[in-house]
């Protein structure tokens, strides 16, 4: 049951800030936009981004969805946040804006590593009880 409540509250928090990311992406937000602008991207390229992590978010939060498509969200997320530290390194801001997606990344690992946890079936091992000595 620990494993299953981990694994909830930490994809939750970590869709919960991917859905905000997402959305700034796609309606336009003006610090989203300038953002990319900022790292050297085309605008365009933050929408298609916001778009995919909007279906990445769908594809971990649903339950019916197949393993293969959560596998591919979970990846692409990874990439995300690696290629988002990497930008920010390469146009020199402050080590925060680097560090952030990687502690981000740290919650999606977590989060991929408790799910297969569950999908195995394998909660948290029962302590076998030890014969009484006497």
């Amino acid at each position: 049951m620990k494993t299953k409540i981990a694994y909830w509250v930490l994809t939750g928090l970590f869709c919960l800030m991917m859905t905000f990311s997402g959305f700034m992406s796609v309606s336009g937000n003006p610090q989203a936009l300038e953002g990319m602008r900022h790292l050297g991207y085309p605008a365009y390229f933050g929408t298609l981004l916001g778009v995919a992590k909007l279906l990445g978010v769908v594809a971990l939060l649903v339950p019916l969805v197949p393993r293969t498509l959560r596998e591919w969200a979970y990846a692409g997320f990874a990439i995300d946040l690696v290629a988002a530290a990497v930008s920010h390194t390469a146009v020199g801001d402050p080590t925060g804006n680097t560090v952030s997606p990687l502690v981000i990344l740290g919650v999606l690992l977590t989060s991929h590593q408790l799910w297969h946890r569950m999908e195995r079936g394998a909660e948290e091992p029962q302590v076998a009880a030890r014969p009484a000595v006497g």
